[in-house]
């Protein structure tokens, strides 16, 4: 990896990793040679981007501190909220530098999403996203299938969180890393899309390989449980109580929101399909 590469990913895990995020670092021309223009990132091909997800360790390590420390608020989606904090972070470790960031869940006026995250985490090497078309002869007909990204330590349990854009670095030599293909037979990539697809309540798919670590029972009651009830499942409420400047300050860095996409069809290959169930 290019010193320069390897200086700011570090800076970027010493902000993010402590608290349960991973990061992989990639070339904006790698996304956009996977998709037609109307979704390219309109950046120099060379520009540096990284690849955010979060890992099982980020509900311990960060949403149920930052839930604590700011349960006051009116949180409508405390999980992008806590992202966003997070995220926000980066900007701030990196003074000198443009950071443009996108959180996976981001739509232009137009509803088309600013980010396809899977296609995004299958580039940077952080997770293959497994598809119909790597199905040879697959069994579904007319149904539509929608693809899913598999991490080779974590299984499904994770999320992708967004990436961060570093304006004006450009890395026209950093090599690309290929995801590692851990689902390869042919009836495992069946069992997983139609797990992801049909059934995705019951948590099977995530374990499409044995994963290092899982959710907690706690964390999946959580993301199980209707928004409205979360945080008293984790024994906090809301109040109107106002937060302080600096709160508010750290929550309007990066302001989430997070509508849904539409149904898209196959663009081309690694083309996201429309955002998963379940975090």
């Amino acid at each position: 990896m290019e010193p320069q590469v390897a200086e700011l990913k570090q800076k970027i895990e010493d902000t993010l990793c402590p608290f349960g995020f991973e990061v992989y670092p990639f070339q904006v021309a790698w996304y956009n040679a996977l998709l037609p223009p109307a979704f390219h990132l309109p950046l120099p091909g060379p520009t540096l981007a990284f690849l955010v997800l979060s890992t099982p360790a980020m509900f311990d390590r960060a949403l149920k501190p930052f839930l604590q420390s700011c349960h006051l608020q009116a949180l409508t989606d405390p999980v992008d909220q806590c992202v966003a904090y997070h995220l926000g972070r980066v900007r701030e470790s990196l003074p000198e530098m443009q950071v443009e960031i996108i959180a996976d869940y981001e739509v232009h006026p137009n509803r088309r999403p600013k980010i396809l995250a899977q296609t995004a985490a299958h580039v940077a090497g952080a997770a293959y996203y497994y598809q119909r078309q790597d199905v040879e002869s697959d069994p579904w007909g007319t149904q539509h299938i929608a693809g899913v990204c598999i991490h080779p330590r974590f299984g499904g349990w994770f999320a992708i969180r967004g990436v961060v854009l570093l304006r004006g670095i450009e890395v026209p030599d950093l090599p690309p890393t290929k995801p590692l293909d851990c689902v390869p037979a042919r009836a495992d990539r069946i069992t997983l899309l139609e797990r992801f697809n049909f059934h995705w309540r019951d948590w099977t798919y995530r374990d499409a390989v044995p994963p290092q670590e899982r959710y907690s029972e706690e964390q999946k009651a959580y993301f199980s449980t209707p928004p409205a009830q979360r945080l008293a499942l984790l024994g906090l409420a809301q109040t109107s109580e106002k937060p302080s400047s600096t709160s508010q300050e750290l929550f309007t860095t990066f302001i989430p929101r997070k509508p849904q996409n539409p149904s898209r069809g196959w663009l081309s290959p690694r083309v996201s399909p429309p955002a998963s169930p379940g975090p």
